[in-house]
């Protein structure tokens, strides 16, 4: 293995951090891990590197406690590299790194809670038509963990919101300046009140924010929602499909997008960015609806 700087006698904890995932092959395999890609062939193939340094990395990884070793098959024995919680708590560093590039690399430093259409983190939304949402569970808005992909019907329509609450002092300070925050209760509303059309056309709607489950579950009865918002408090879902984020009040927040996610967990169609918010909807039922006509 190759030799590196250890830097674990400094007492400097970004320091000992920097000793274990320092390296950037080692954040991408963690990022790669995170997305749904497990074994060594597929690693290899997103990431490009040799084998000789992914054994390295992934054994550094796994000597960490940050990745774990699972068998998937007997003979010969075969392992998948799965994240250990340890590896899980590494999330909100990817995320605010993808954030960071976003905002200062790719872009010109601004808080938004959108993006123009042309931009490069809107063609890296509009890539995930064709892939497949790996398993996780979020908690809902009554604290039960739940698969954001609906068992019961042929699609799930998720749509990502920066946040809404209850009470309207309960949102952060300066939040209404934000480009792309105002209309959070619209979007939820409007879903509520065009959930028999979407239930009809064999989708289940659900919608996803970084908030915590008591909040959303204030603002779904204020409003007589009828249906499950999803907690991404722990960034699971960001991090699995690269979604654009923004920070407000020390938190990450989802920018609005909308997914629509067929049973067997393939993304069929996005929309990103959001600015109409109604036709947003709309245009979500008319995905819907011509997806199950296909069938």
């Amino acid at each position: 293995m190759a030799r590196r700087t250890s830097l674990e006698d400094s007492t400097c904890a970004i320091a000992q951090a920097l000793d274990v995932v320092g390296d950037w092959w080692t954040l991408l395999i963690v990022r790669d891990t995170a997305r749904g890609v497990h074994r060594f062939d597929e690693l290899q193939r997103e990431l490009g590197m040799s084998r000789k340094v992914l054994t390295e990395r992934l054994h550094l990884l796994v000597d960490a406690d940050v990745l774990t070793r699972v068998p998937y098959q007997e003979r010969p024995v075969r392992y998948e590299y799965r994240l250990t919680p340890r590896g899980h708590a590494l999330l909100p560093v990817l995320v605010a790194l993808q954030d960071w590039g976003d905002a200062w690399v790719l872009g010109d430093g601004g808080t938004t809670a959108t993006a123009t259409e042309a931009s490069t983190e809107a063609r890296r939304v509009h890539e995930l038509v064709g892939t497949r949402l790996p398993e996780l569970q979020l908690l809902d808005d009554h604290g039960e963990l739940r698969d954001p992909v609906a068992d019961g019907t042929p699609f799930t329509v998720l749509y990502g919101f920066p946040g809404a609450y209850a009470r309207a002092d309960s949102y952060p300070p300066g939040w209404s300046d934000i480009p792309g925050t105002p209309g959070c209760t619209l979007e939820s509303c409007t879903y509520r009140d065009r959930r028999p059309d979407f239930t009809a056309a064999g989708a289940t709607v659900h919608g996803v924010s970084t908030q915590r489950p008591d909040e959303q579950r204030a603002f779904a009865e204020k409003e007589n929602l009828g249906f499950r918002l999803l907690s991404d408090a722990d960034l699971s879902l960001i991090a699995a499909l690269r979604l654009p984020t923004f920070r407000a009040a020390g938190v990450s927040r989802l920018k609005r997008l909308t997914l629509v996610i067929d049973r067997e967990r393939v993304v069929r169609d996005v929309q990103y960015p959001v600015t109409d918010i109604a036709g947003s909807v709309a245009a979500a039922l008319a995905t819907v609806r011509r997806l199950s006509g296909a069938e």
